[in-house]
């Protein structure tokens, strides 16, 4: 059995940007409560990018359900641009997961990556530009 570390945030709000991290065994109830504080957070705004290191994640104790539930609220705007970064193989079909349903809902800002810098790049790059940014992930191959 894995270490439980809650997820926690902050906001950059001059950069408008929420960095997310988590690690260890990742849950349903952290992920909603992650949803729930941002909402409720004076310093979030729903235009604001969003930054998801799950690198030191050890295990997403979560179903195709729960990933489905996460996806039907609503937190940040269609227009943001959030990257996961994940490092294993399991955290990345799970984001691919999310962002998939997301898009199906219209919010087609959400990326997949196992670099930093790649990441870094998406979430601060013009929003409506760089094709290649908006299919990076396409590209990407989980690793072993």
């Amino acid at each position: 059995m894995g270490l439980k570390v809650p997820t926690f945030y902050k906001i950059d709000k001059e950069r408008q940007l929420v960095m997310t991290t988590a690690s260890g065994v990742t849950t349903m109830h952290d992920a909603l409560t992650h949803q729930k504080r941002l909402l409720h957070d004076p310093d979030f705004a729903p235009n604001f990018s969003q930054l998801l290191d799950f690198t030191h994640v050890m295990r997403l104790d979560l179903s195709a359900e729960n990933v489905r539930e996460l996806a039907q609220t609503n937190v940040f705007s269609p227009d943001s641009h959030r990257a996961f970064i994940v490092s294993s193989d399991a955290v990345y079909g799970f984001a691919r997961a999310f962002e998939n349903l997301r898009e199906r809902m219209g919010e087609h800002g959400i990326r997949v990556f196992r670099d930093l810098e790649d990441a870094l790049l998406w979430v601060f790059s013009e929003k409506q530009s760089d094709s290649y940014l908006a299919n990076s992930h396409h590209a990407l191959k989980p690793t072993g």
